[in-house]
C-alpha cells in the first residue's frame, strides 16, 4: 500500500529564502526553530570525554542516565509515582514513528491539534490511519481514537493549555482507551505562564496509566544536533517500545547519553538560554507589532504567531523583500493561513537587524 506524504514543506519557501538571501545586509532566517547559540560548555566537556566509545549503547539507556533523567523529572516537573523512562534518538523519530511502533493501522484513528507541527500528519499516513484534528476532547464526541496527541507549549502557535485543561485531556484519553501522547519540548520556555506538564500529579492525579510525554534537550540545552531526548510515562506503553527499538537498532549513541547526562543536571545553563530568548522575544515582538502585526497566543515556547489578517504566502513574501525569511502558516494547517510563524532562534546581532529592517520599513 503506497503512502501519500505531503512536499517537504520548507521547500515551498526556496523562492522566498532566495530573495531575502539577496538582501545587502543578509538573511535573517527565522524560518526554523533550529538553536544558534553554543551547546553549553559542561556538556561538550562530557560528550569530549565519552569519545572513546567501542562498544554498542543500551537501548533502554545506562542506568547513569535513567536516574539523571528521573532525577530532572522530580527537579523540574514534581514528577512522582511509577514512571519509565527511554532515551529517544530526538523526539521528532518519535513523533513521526509512533504509530507505526504503537502497530496502528487504515482501523485506527490519531487526534493532532489543529494547528500543528506538520509531523504528526506523517506518522499517520505512514500507518493509513485515520486523521482527526481537535483542540480539546468535546470536539472529538463519541470517538474513541487509538491515539491522541497534545502539544503544550504549542509549535508553532506557542499556545499553552492549564493543568486544568490537560487533566480534561487525560480524563478523556482514559475513558475512551487511548494512548495520550503529550510533546513537551518547549516546556523550559514559559514567558506569561508557567507550562504544565501531564507527568504533574495535579494534572494526571497520581498516575501515569495511559499517559506518555516527550522531552527534549534540543531547545532547552542547544543540543538539536545531538539528537537527544526521551519518552516517559506508563510501563505499559514505554516497555513495548523499548523492546520493539531493541530489533530496530534504535539506541542513542553513548557519547550522547553521557553529554545528556551533563545537560540534565545543570539547569544554569537553561536559565542563561532563556534569558537570551527572553530579550529576543521582546525586541522582536515589539517590531513586529510596529509593522502592523498582531501576535496571538505566543506566551510560551520559541516562536511569534503573528498576523495581519492576509495570506501567510503574501507576508512571507514582504518579509523576504527585507531580507526576513519566517515560516507560511500554512504548513501548520488550514487554521494557521493567516499567520506566520516568527522563530526567536536568530542570534542577538539578527534579531536586531530584523528589528531594525521592520522598524525602517514602517517609517520610511
Amino acid at each position: 500500500m503506497s503512502r501519500v506524504l505531503p512536499d517537504f514543506p520548507w521547500d515551498t519557501i526556496a523562492g522566498a529564502k532566495r530573495r531575502a538571501a539577496e538582501h545587502a545586509d543578509g538573511i535573517v532566517d527565522l524560518s526554523v526553530g533550529t538553536p544558534v547559540d553554543p551547546t553549553p560548555a559542561v556538556v561538550r566537556e562530557a560528550l569530549v570525554d565519552a569519545v572513546d566509545s567501542p562498544g554498542y549503547p543500551q537501548t533502554s539507556g545506562t542506568p547513569e542516565l535513567l536516574e539523571a533523567i528521573d532525577a530532572y523529572l522530580a527537579r523540574r516537573w514534581s514528577v512522582v509515582g511509577e514512571r519509565m523512562v527511554l532515551p529517544v534518538i530526538g523526539t521528532k523519530e518519535v513523533v513521526a514513528g509512533l504509530p507505526m511502533l504503537l502497530d496502528l493501522g487504515p482501523d485506527d484513528t490519531i487526534v493532532i491539534p489543529a494547528t500543528a507541527y506538520p509531523t504528526y500528519a506523517v506518522g499517520a499516513a505512514m500507518t493509513h490511519s485515520n486523521l482527526i484534528t481537535a483542540d480539546r476532547p468535546e470536539e472529538l464526541g463519541d470517538l474513541r481514537p487509538a491515539l491522541i496527541w497534545i502539544n503544550s507549549p504549542a509549535n508553532p502557535t506557542g499556545w499553552t493549555q492549564t493543568a486544568e485543561e490537560l487533566a480534561a485531556w487525560v480524563r478523556f484519553a482514559r475513558e475512551r482507551g487511548s494512548v495520550l501522547a503529550s510533546d513537551e519540548c518547549y516546556g523550559e520556555f514559559g514567558w506569561e505562564v508557567e507550562p504544565a506538564s501531564v507527568l504533574q500529579a495535579e494534572v494526571n492525579g497520581g498516575r501515569l496509566d495511559g499517559i506518555i510525554a516527550l522531552q527534549s534537550l534540543s531547545k532547552r540545552s542547544n543540543m538539536a544536533g545531538y539528537r537527544a531526548g526521551w519518552i516517559v510515562g506508563d510501563e505499559r506503553i514505554v516497555q513495548p517500545l523499548l523492546e520493539l527499538r531493541k530489533h530496530l537498532g534504535l539506541m542513542a549513541p553513548g557519547p550522547i547519553q553521557r553529554a545528556m547526562i551533563a545537560a540534565v543536571q545543570d539547569q544554569d545553563h537553561v536559565e542563561d538560554q532563556r534569558a537570551r530568548y527572553r530579550r529576543r522575544r521582546e525586541t522582536l515582538g515589539a517590531a513586529l507589532r510596529q509593522a502592523g502585526y498582531t501576535i496571538d497566543h505566543s506566551e510560551a515556547g520559541l516562536y511569534l504567531w503573528a498576523t495581519r489578517g492576509e495570506d501567510s504566502r503574501t507576508s512571507v513574501d514582504q518579509l523576504a523583500e527585507l531580507g526576513i525569511l519566517v515560516a507560511p502558516g500554512d504548513f501548520y494547517g488550514e487554521s494557521g493561513r493567516q499567520h506566520v510563524r516568527v522563530a526567536l532562534t536568530g542570534t542577538d546581532e539578527r534579531i536586531a537587524a530584523a528589528a531594525a529592517r521592520l522598524t525602517a520599513n514602517t517609517t520610511a
